[in-house]
């Protein structure tokens, strides 16, 4: 299902065993940070082909809930989605990780991140297209401009080595995505970087992009965990879990409407368990909700919008 060569060759393969090495790197790290929680695992198929490997955390110390996914699925690519990529080719595979975590802790940010590469062949097998697409973002409850400085940061520090400018790019991308626009174009946080269709023009800048793609994918603890050590014994109330349930679903919004990731899952036969973890395990909706004016909760709106994080003050 996930099995790699040993001898790998292709960059497929070679992504493929980056992925399941983080994927452990990752649950291993959350585990011994929460102290208490730990991640089951489901291997799963597809009756298509391919399959996936889902490890789930619930109920933690620190952690409410958080899935971190990998999976490599293969076979007939549906019209509908042909059509939306903008491809003629019917044949595909696509492996990738995706992981979600929701901290109990309102003070501490959900956390989202998604690694992924494409392939497209004729009916002979043969490749004819291929890109990488992914990213990291943040969505904090309470703003804190130091963690933000910190996340972007270590994202724009991990982008760099590839070319000047690309971090501005792929910011300016995640900010035009993570927007739930039936909201009056509202922010689900505060972004970090996205992009997509990273197509290699010839083998040497496919080496490059396979690094960049491991650059921003062994990036993620370091701008991550520190705000998580930071934040996890503040102190919260009531309150803040009913702020926190609110914003959460705005969250669960975007994911169900706007995710391209969601809808391509649910449209080739994915797990849906595997799909939908990203849902938090408590939400709230309240009818026309305005937080108090000059209220903490009330500043995070203000923040919800683009702004250079790194330099923020």
């Amino acid at each position: 299902m996930l099995a790699v060569d040993k001898n790998i060759t292709t960059t497929r393969d070679h992504f493929l065993s980056y992925i399941t090495e983080l994927q452990e790197t990752i649950c291993k790290t959350l585990e011994d940070v929460d102290g208490k929680g730990v991640f089951r695992q489901d291997s799963w198929e597809r009756t298509e082909g391919g399959g996936g490997i889902s490890r789930i955390m619930e109920n933690g110390r620190v952690f409410e809930k958080g899935g971190v996914n990998i999976s490599a699925v293969h076979g007939e690519l549906p019209i509908p989605l042909q059509d939306t990529i903008g491809v003629n080719e019917s044949r595909f595979f696509a492996c990738g990780l995706s992981l979600v975590i929701h901290p109990l802790n309102p003070y501490i940010p959900t956390v989202h991140a998604n690694w992924r590469y494409f392939e497209l062949y004729d009916n002979q097998e043969n490749r004819k297209d291929c890109w990488f697409g992914g990213g990291s973002d943040l969505t904090p409850y309470y703003i804190f401009p130091e963690d933000a400085t910190h996340f972007h940061l270590t994202l724009k520090e991990a982008i760099e080595p590839f070319g000047n400018g690309l971090y501005l790019k792929y910011k300016r991308q995640c900010d035009e995505y993570f927007v739930n626009l039936h909201r009056e174009k509202e922010a689900r946080g505060i972004g970090g970087v996205f992009y997509d269709y990273l197509r290699p023009v010839d083998e040497n800048d496919e080496q490059k992009l396979l690094s960049f793609q491991q650059s921003i994918g062994n990036a993620f603890l370091p701008a991550y965990l520190p705000i998580v050590r930071k934040r996890m014994e503040h102190p919260f109330g009531e309150n803040e879990l009913i702020w926190q349930e609110i914003r959460r679903g705005r969250y669960v919004e975007f994911n169900l409407i706007h995710d391209r990731g969601t809808l391509f899952g649910l449209k080739t036969n994915g797990r849906t368990e595997s799909i939908l973890m990203s849902l938090p395990p408590r939400v709230r909706w309240r009818y026309d909700y305005h937080p108090a004016p000059g209220s903490p909760e009330a500043a995070l709106l203000e923040y919800l919008k683009p702004r250079d994080w790194v330099n923020v003050r």
